[in-house]
Order: structure tokens, then C-alpha cells, then sequence
């Protein structure tokens, strides 16, 4: 795991401000949102919260389910679960239950989507006394959150990281638990102890290769002894617009953010431009 390393993010936000501004510019409606107008999309719903299942989802009072969109949440630890990730999941549902028990909620979504549970995957804001307060912006300001590794929209994903990064500075709610450390892509044992976890990742890319319709950022010597990140060729194009051209990260510094697989060693596969940010060290 990492050192408590000082570093100011310098995220792909850097090079989208031209994208930004054309997002966000025609978007009038959004300027009434007081804390969070970059992820205000249509509503299509809502209704009044009956119960929190854990910190990423909850039942309406009308029988629905909804999963948080764009935010990746511990579990509720099962019965007797104890241990750092159990503590964390019993946080993170204790917060949301604090932001949304017996409220009445409006979701929100870019397009329709359902989870393979059957549950809304919406963005979702408290209603009913003043201005809307988006959810996952509180869970992220918080620490009980973190950004998942698809956003989908360029605006929306600056500001959900800006709020991530913000709670893992002061080192609030999981940011405080070693768990949930940003991990160092070089030590390859410790990534492959978390395969099937989402986790955050940081390192020097050391080369970038291109093979079978493949690019490869390597962050060590040998694939199975650090984190070998793929981004397919037909992909190359979504993070050259967004300012990371993948063959121009060699020799950066960056924090990647998905789930950790392994194929002859650690590996993330990344599909969005989210899941990427260059990294300044100070």
C-alpha cells in the first residue's frame, strides 16, 4: 500500500476545460442546482425513501430499488462480517441513512439502466426543504464513497472527483481506514491479494505497447510483479479527446481507478477517461 505520499491531482480535468465549457454551457436548466449542476440530469422520477439497504442503495415506499450511479460504496458487512471493509460498509450505510431515511427523493439518470439485481442505477437528490442536495456528492464530501470507474459524462466526473479528493486529503470515513489506501501500482502481490475489488492505483508508467488491438501501460519490468493496465485500440480515440492520448503517458505519474483482474499478473482494464488522472507530485 502506498505512503501517505503529498500529491495534487491534476486530473484528466486539465486538458477537458474546452469540452467542459461546451458541456455545460447550453445546459441552462443546470444552473439552478446550487451544489452540483454538472451531474443535474433529467428526472424521471422519485418518492419517498423506506429503507436503507447499505450505503449505496435503498427501497422506495413504493416497493423500487435504487443503486446510487456513478459512486462505488462499501457493502453492509454481513452478519458477524467483521474487519476494515465491515467497518467501512457499516459507515457508509449509517451516512446514507443520516442523508436519507423518510426523505422524499427526485432521480435522476443520463439514460435507462438497470442493475443485474434489478435495481434503478439513478442519481438521486434529497428534496422537500430548500435546494435539491445530490447524494453522492454528499457520500464522496463524506469519504464514504468512491468514484466508480464509469461516470459518462465529462462534467459530472470532474466534479465527483474534485469531491473524492477533497475527503481523501483530510482523511475522512474510509480514506481514514488503511483498507482503502491508494495502492501502489509496483507492488504486484498486494494488487493481486484484491483481485475482484475495485480499488484506486498509482504509479509511474514505465512503457506503453501496442499489440492484437491492445495498448498496454506497464508500471514495472515484469507483468506479474506490478499493475499492467489495457485500454483497446477502438477505445484510443475517447481518451485522445479527453487529453490522454494513451501512447503519451509513458514515464507519468497516475492514479487508476477500476477493478482489478489478473492475467499473468495485476491487471485493470479501462474503458472511460475517468478512470485515469495524471498526477503531479509536489
Amino acid at each position: 500500500m502506498v505512503s501517505h505520499v503529498r500529491v495534487s491531482a491534476k486530473c484528466w480535468l486539465a486538458g477537458m476545460y474546452g469540452a467542459l465549457a461546451a458541456i455545460a454551457a447550453p445546459n441552462a436548466q443546470a444552473q439552478d442546482h446550487p451544489s452540483s449542476s454538472a451531474c443535474r440530469f433529467d428526472v424521471f422520477g422519485g418518492g419517498r425513501v423506506a429503507k436503507v439497504h447499505d450505503g449505496g442503495s435503498f427501497l422506495l415506499d413504493d416497493g423500487r430499488e435504487v443503486r446510487l450511479a456513478a459512486v462505488e460504496v462499501p457493502l453492509a458487512p454481513e452478519p458477524g462480517e467483521t474487519g476494515p471493509r465491515a467497518a467501512a460498509g457499516s459507515a457508509a450505510k449509517a451516512a446514507l441513512e443520516s442523508i436519507l431515511a423518510g426523505r422524499s427523493v427526485a432521480l435522476r439518470r443520463q439514460d435507462p439502466a438497470l442493475d443485474r439485481y434489478g435495481r434503478i442505477i439513478a442519481h438521486v437528490d434529497v428534496i422537500g426543504d430548500g435546494p435539491a442536495r445530490p447524494v453522492a456528492d454528499e457520500m464522496l464530501a463524506r469519504g464514504h464513497a468512491r468514484v466508480a470507474a464509469h461516470v459518462g459524462h465529462i462534467a459530472c466526473a470532474i466534479n465527483l472527483l474534485s469531491r473524492e479528493r477533497m475527503a481523501r486529503t483530510a482523511k475522512l470515513g474510509l480514506w481514514g481506514n488503511p483498507y482503502y489506501e491508494v495502492m501502489q501500482a509496483g507492488n504486484g502481490a498486494d494488487l493481486l491479494a484484491e483481485r475482484g475489488q475495485f480499488a484506486i492505483v498509482e504509479g509511474k508508467v514505465l512503457s506503453v505497447r501496442e499489440s492484437g488491438g491492445t495498448i498496454y501501460l506497464n508500471f514495472g519490468r515484469r507483468w506479474s510483479q506490478a499493475l499492467t493496465v489495457t485500454i483497446l485500440k477502438r477505445h484510443e480515440r475517447f481518451f485522445s479527446g479527453a487529453g490522454l492520448p494513451p501512447k503519451r503517458l509513458e514515464n507519468r505519474v497516475v492514479r487508476v481507478r477500476g477493478w482489478i483482474d489478473e492475467r499473468s499478473g495485476p491487471r485493470i482494464e479501462v474503458t472511460h477517461p475517468e478512470q485515469i488522472e495524471l498526477v503531479e507530485l509536489n
